[in-house]
């Protein structure tokens, strides 16, 4: 089958790239957007590139249904997208990205907004992923005193070899393109930008703090996607200046086997990758049971295996790899800890593995104390865990008594 028309509603940073992508392979996009100017910019854009025939606008999303006869990253959708639309299957399938087996990383998910939720979790996991990342890259060059072309080396290296755990990933290898990127007077460009991460702030970009919102209202921990508060580089400026060099000043570290905390450190960075996945889809998971979407997590799953942000491919080995990569994301997070580094997403990683599976959690005695002071009730251990519901048993820790009652 010749895919011939597309249709695209919303030609944001995404929207837009993927109509220009369809309009350089003859497909005639027909797209609406409210937005002026995103309006302007796809003409823009579509004019420099000679593809003004291909795109034609509709002013509402009607007459662009009628046309098609039928009732994401601006650089991934632009080099094949992962898309979860409308649309015939065989359709889709034709101009869907491929994964590693040719099968088509495209989707029906659901009714409603279950696909914009989808994407939320998606874009949720993604921050969680960046984090790692990021702090991967300081303790690399902050306190390993690594330069940026030794840093990039490590990161194509964790991309490109086939037997890593971070290979094919679309977030490791812009890692290794940043590092190295320099600017038209050759000076490299990541030192002058500041560690002040505002998307989440000024709403410009919510989903990593929706999917952290989304956890908190449906009782899922998802510590490891929750997004880094750094926007406010004035106040920690303040803070610094306050405390009058009195603060945390992170060592260097010199006596370590490089090669070794290098593949400890890919590990964990993978650990990471994969406790945001998990807590990505547990949250996904309670959504679909609260609004009874009926998801299909195997095409969830593939939906995100190519072509989008978070690119996991083998996150279906999770089970299998997660005990493996423990005692690395261990050493890491205490070599950091130690030399008071900001291992934020690391840490939470190794907490959230931990408790996890744990049974003896010290809230054990946080029930009790909930007891001491109030008529809270607790389930006992000579008993099933059961459901997260109250307890069936109250103990007296102190017996209540009057101000004026004595012992006599």
């Amino acid at each position: 089958m010749d895919v011939k028309k597309v249709g695209i509603i919303g030609t944001g940073s995404m929207g837009g790239m993927i109509s220009l992508l369809f309009a350089e392979h003859g497909i005639h996009t027909h797209y609406y957007d409210p937005s002026k100017q995103d309006v302007e910019a796809l003409q823009s854009h579509a004019k420099v590139s000679k593809h003004e025939v291909e795109i034609p606008y509709h002013d509402d999303h009607k007459s662009l249904c009628e046309v098609l006869e039928d009732g994401n990253n601006p650089k991934s959708a632009r080099h094949g997208p992962s898309i979860s639309p409308g649309g015939s299957k065989e359709a889709l399938d034709k101009i869907a990205c491929k994964d590693t087996k040719r099968r088509p990383c495209v989707a029906k998910l659901g009714p409603g907004g279950c696909r914009n939720y989808v994407k939320m979790i998606h874009n949720g996991i993604e921050h969680g992923m960046m984090t790692a990342l990021c702090e991967a890259w300081a303790i690399m060059n902050i306190r390993l005193g690594m330069n940026y072309e030794e840093i990039g080396t490590v990161f194509e290296k964790w991309n490109g070899d086939k037997q890593k755990p971070l290979r094919d990933k679309f977030l490791s290898n812009i890692c290794a393109d940043i590092c190295r990127t320099k600017d038209e007077k050759g000076n490299y460009v990541l030192p002058n930008v500041r560690d002040k991460v505002v998307q989440v702030v000024n709403n410009s970009k919510g989903t990593g703090t929706w999917s952290v919102q989304e956890g908190t209202r449906l009782h899922v921990p998802d510590p490891t996607i929750a997004v880094v508060a750094s926007a406010d580089a004035a106040r920690r400026q303040t803070v610094k200046q306050a405390l009058e060099g009195k603060g945390v000043k992170p060592a260097r570290i010199d006596d370590f086997d490089k090669d070794k905390f290098h593949e400890d450190q890919s590990n964990a960075a993978y650990a990471s990758f994969l406790m945001c996945s998990i807590q990505g889809l547990h949250v996904l998971s309670k959504a679909n049971e609260e609004n009874d979407w009926k998801l299909d997590f195997a095409d969830v799953l593939q939906l995100w295996r190519k072509g989008c942000i978070i690119q996991s491919d083998g996150i279906v080995d999770l089970l299998e790899t997660l005990p493996k990569t423990y005692p690395s994301l261990k050493r890491v997070v205490l070599k950091a800890i130690e030399f008071d580094l900001h291992p934020g997403a690391l840490d939470t990683s190794l907490e959230y593995y931990k408790y996890s599976g744990s049974t003896e959690l010290p809230t054990q005695f946080q029930e009790a104390e909930l007891g001491y002071f109030g008529a809270h009730m607790f389930d006992q251990k000579t008993a099933q865990p059961g459901k997260p519901v109250t307890g069936n048993h109250h103990f007296e820790w102190k017996p209540a008594r009057g101000v004026l009652e004595t012992d006599d």
